[in-house]
């Protein structure tokens, strides 16, 4: 199996971290989440920590603090949201033309769009088990939790839709929507690679 990019969107809570890192596990391919913010710093010469405040939410920064000491050190103090997209987005292809792997978010089915061999995916999961999900996982009461969920979802949200022109989370973006909360995290990854082998994507 080469070239397969499997993008996995997800709303916050639903476990679509853990489902994308169970589909790894089992086809034996990387998974990148956290890690695309270190190679895209590493790619511009940016801090990590610049990557990882604008982390799939929009916003503008001023940052003479945010450079590292090699690369991009004697430019101006400011740089927008755009200009970060693309250091990810051409971090996400550079991915795309190396290896086959799963990608977590940050507009990834957008950005590799004309491309053949991937399978998007948007994991689910109705709003109690979330709560229970981000209120066990950070030691939150369930109330916390939900404005956590709500918080989570409305930046991924405007984040997506921006740069997309889409519409996060709606099932015509997507050629699998599902709720992890039927079959658990483990089953759920079995059938999405069961569908990428019955849609032809995967022998």
């Amino acid at each position: 199996m080469k070239g397969l990019i499997i993008n996995v969107g997800r709303q916050f809570g639903s476990g679509g971290k853990l489902v994308a890192l169970e589909i790894g596990r089992q086809l034996g391919i990387n998974v990148y989440d956290n890690e695309l913010i270190s190679k895209a710093a590493e790619a511009s010469g940016f801090s990590r920590d610049l990557f990882m405040k604008n982390d799939e939410k929009r916003s503008i920064f001023s940052f003479s603090s945010f450079f590292s000491p090699q690369g991009f050190g004697q430019m101006g103090n400011c740089i927008d949201e755009s200009a970060l997209f693309k250091i990810q987005s051409n971090v996400i292809k550079d991915i795309a033309e190396h290896e086959s792997a799963v990608i977590v978010g940050r507009c990834a089915d957008y950005i590799l769009r004309d491309r053949g061999m991937t399978l998007d995916i948007f994991i689910s999961a109705p709003l109690e088990d979330r709560i229970k999900r981000v209120s066990e996982r950070m030691g939150l009461p369930e109330d916390k939790a939900e404005d956590i969920i709500h918080s989570n979802d409305r930046k991924r949200e405007t984040y997506y839709n921006y740069f997309t022109f889409g519409n996060w989370g709606v099932a015509s973006n997507y050629d699998l929507c599902v709720d992890s909360s039927i079959l658990g995290i483990e089953k759920t990854a079995e059938y999405i690679i069961d569908f990428a082998r019955r849609s032809g994507k995967l022998a």
